[in-house]
Order: C-alpha cells, then structure tokens, then sequence
C-alpha cells in the first residue's frame, strides 16, 4: 500500500482541505500531519519552495496543492477519466487558486492596510471570481462543477466559500457569496450535508 503523508497548517480550510476531504471521503488511508502556525517557520526548511501544503508518497515530496488534489483525487475515485471533464475540473481549481493567490498576502498585513486591501478584493476581483464559478456551475446542471458528479474541483470550491463565509477573514462579508453568487451557496451547503463530509467534520468537532 502507498504510504501518504500530508503536511499542513492545523486548521479546516486552507489549501490542503481539498485533499484531505477526497483522501477521507474516497477511504485513502493516510498521515495527516498537521502543525501551528508557530511552527511553519521550522517546517518550511523541509519543503521545496518554503510553502505547504506536501504530501510524501512512499517518502517523495511532492508540491503544488492542486498537482496534489488531482493525485489523491484519482486514489479516490474523485477526479474524471474524462479529458474533457479533467480540463472542467482542472479549471475551477485554478480559478479558485488565483483568486487565493490575490488574497494571500493580506494575511501578512495587520490594520488599515489589510482593510484596505481586503475591501479592494470585495470590490474588485473577488464577485468576478465568484460570478464566474457561479456560471461554470449553473452551465453544468447547477449540481456539480464537472462529469455531473462529486469531484475535486466541487471540494476545492466548497473549501473556498466556506471560508469565505466564516468570518475568520476580516472585512471579508460573511454574506459576500449570497449576495455575488447564491448557486455557490447553495452547493456549498449540499456538499456539507454528505454524509461523508458530515462525519469528516464530527471527527473534529466542528460544525
């Protein structure tokens, strides 16, 4: 059996939520290694570029936590065989990977100057990211992102909203996704109440 090791920050979102999810849901086993923020300064010596999340395979490292989704989304049943829906799929991870691209360096400012950032997301960038996935879903039956089924690229989006509806990001609206893209909402509420997703959580007490 391939020994898995994921590495990342211990908290429920994130970029290595995704795959911890598909790993979970598909009944892959592996070690989820999780650590504190503390931490990440003595962790990212290990890694190839400094950044989080890897994943060792049979003791390889492996970067890029969309590279990362694909591969655990294939061991896990959650990633089409289909070139076409593979390049749907493909697609919305990307899209969802800028966007936190564009936000990530708010996390390193403190005050006025990440409000100010924040508010030029919330006024800019993020409703057209938001809007854009919305139309990708709706063309798509309104169910699933691609091969009208449960993928990754379903996780990766319902990671997204779920943080961006958790008032964790300041000046951040926790009603931005309701407002910009109620479809995304609502798919972000149907892939919670799987029952997979459900006791993935309750392993963790989280609601």
């Amino acid at each position: 059996m391939t020994q898995l090791k994921l590495t990342y920050f211990d908290f429920h979102g994130g970029r290595a939520e995704p795959a911890r999810l598909a790993m979970h849901i598909g009944g892959i086993a592996f070690e989820d290694h999780r650590f504190a923020f503390p931490e990440f300064a003595e962790v990212r010596k290990n890694t190839p570029f400094g950044q989080v999340p890897t994943l060792m395979v049979d003791g390889v490292q492996v970067t890029q936590c969309d590279a990362i989704n694909r591969y655990v989304g294939k061991l896990a049943g959650l990633y089409p065989t289909d070139a076409y829906q593979a390049l749907l799929c493909d697609e919305v991870m990307y899209v969802v990977e800028e966007a936190s691209v564009k936000l990530g360096p708010t996390f390193r400012m403190t005050g006025e100057e990440q409000k100010e950032a924040r508010l030029a997301l919330v006024n800019g960038s993020i409703p057209v990211y938001l809007a854009w996935l919305q139309g990708q879903l709706l063309a798509h039956g309104g169910e699933y992102f691609a091969d009208n089924r449960l993928t990754v690229a379903d996780l990766k989006v319902f990671v997204d909203v779920r943080g961006l509806n958790s008032g964790r990001l300041d000046h951040v609206p926790t009603n931005l996704v309701e407002k910009v893209a109620p479809a995304l909402n609502a798919h972000m509420q149907r892939i919670a109440q799987m029952p997979a997703v459900v006791a993935y959580y309750a392993k963790f007490d989280v609601k």
